[in-house]
């Protein structure tokens, strides 16, 4: 799909995810996704091709780097608005301390919900609890989001 997107037909598209099993690194619905697969999946539906393939990456989103890659990588591709301003089909990047690169993203599915993939539990829509909301470093929306 080419056309802009609306916020409701994002969050169609993360709902229809739900259940795909956790596997790090891929990006098929209903076989397997880590988080980035999940938004990576949601874009090949909004907008075709990938821009860029990811790199080879850590699973463990506790790693401290120092480099912010995956808000660099989405700074590419998608539009940064301020986390306070997020709203249902934006892309939320968490990290997992307040010295710790963003390593970790979801899809804000509602008002306090999201979806996002993790192990060992796959692709699942939850509440954005407090201590979700606390390690919330950045928010996108996606390019031409209506």
């Amino acid at each position: 799909m080419t056309a802009p997107a609306s916020a409701d037909l994002i969050v169609a598209a993360a709902r229809a995810w739900i259940g795909t099993p956790y596997r790090h690194q891929a990006s098929l619905r209903g076989v397997g996704c880590d988080c980035l697969g999940l938004v990576r999946g949601i874009w090949r539906e909004l907008h075709g091709t990938e821009p860029e393939l990811p790199p080879a990456y850590s699973p463990d989103w506790a790693e401290a780097q120092g480099r912010e890659t995956l808000a660099e990588a989405a700074r590419r591709h998608l539009v940064e608005i301020d986390p306070a301003l997020a709203a249902p089909g934006d892309v939320l990047l968490f990290a997992y301390g307040q010295q710790a690169p963003a390593k970790h993203c979801a899809v804000q599915s509602g008002p306090s919900r999201m979806i996002h993939a993790y192990e060992p539990h796959g692709v699942a829509e939850v509440w954005i609890v407090p201590w979700w909301r606390s390690r919330l470093r950045f928010a996108f929306r996606f390019p031409g989001v209506l």
